[in-house]
């Protein structure tokens, strides 16, 4: 498996995807989501939308910055450990390079109202560029009713009790397993038994494989 995604998605690629990613974030982690939603969902369809939704929960809930565990999570699913080097590489050396430079005429950048205009307008766009992003990820967010009542009380979790992200993905994954089950139980007492679950196969064939 894993060497057909080397031949789908060679290194080179993914390295110049994520150098790409690097030199356009603004405004936090979350506008990586933007970017990958267009590039590897949309436009390349090599990975569901709600494949990399469960990649960025489980970023998030990692130690680290967003969006370089979100690099290293991405490069292993297309590539092994050699696309997570890759990745992570690529997202850090625009920022590395252009902190370098701001750092070193930061008074000049600091005082040029070219500059803070132009940033001031950066700042606009970005709530657009999320506002899409979590567009698309929504249709594979909400696959069962149940989703919705988990998702409004994770927002009351994090925006007014202010729990840390972690400790929301356990308890979406603690709902997820509980409506899961639910949902399969009523499948089962419905009578919608797969073949090989349903014990009437084994009478017709003269009883079950010993």
């Amino acid at each position: 498996m894993r060497e057909r995604q080397d031949e789908r998605y060679p290194l080179r690629r993914l390295f110049l995807h994520f150098l790409e990613f690097g030199l356009f974030t603004f405004g936090g982690g979350s506008s990586i989501v933007a970017q990958m939603q267009k590039k590897f969902v949309e436009e390349e369809k090599v990975i569901s939308s709600a494949e990399l939704l469960d990649l960025v929960s489980v970023a998030r809930s990692l130690p680290g910055v967003m969006i370089g565990n979100s690099a290293v999570l991405f490069g292993y699913r297309m590539a092994g450990v050699a696309g997570s080097i890759v990745c992570l590489f690529g997202m850090a050396l625009p920022p590395l390079a252009v902190l370098t430079i701001i750092t070193g005429f930061y008074a000049a950048f600091n005082s040029n109202p070219w500059i803070i205009a132009a940033m001031r307008g950066i700042r606009c766009s970005i709530p657009a560029i999320l506002a899409v992003a979590l567009m698309g990820m929504l249709n594979g967010s909400f696959t069962l009713p149940p989703c919705v009542v988990v998702a409004v009380a994770a927002f009351a979790m994090y925006q007014f009790l202010g729990l840390s992200s972690a400790w929301i993905v356990v308890f979406g994954a603690v709902c997820g397993l509980v409506i899961s089950g639910f949902y399969e139980q009523l499948r089962l007492r419905s009578g919608h038994l797969s073949p090989e679950e349903d014990p009437e196969n084994d009478i017709k064939e003269g009883g079950p494989d010993l």
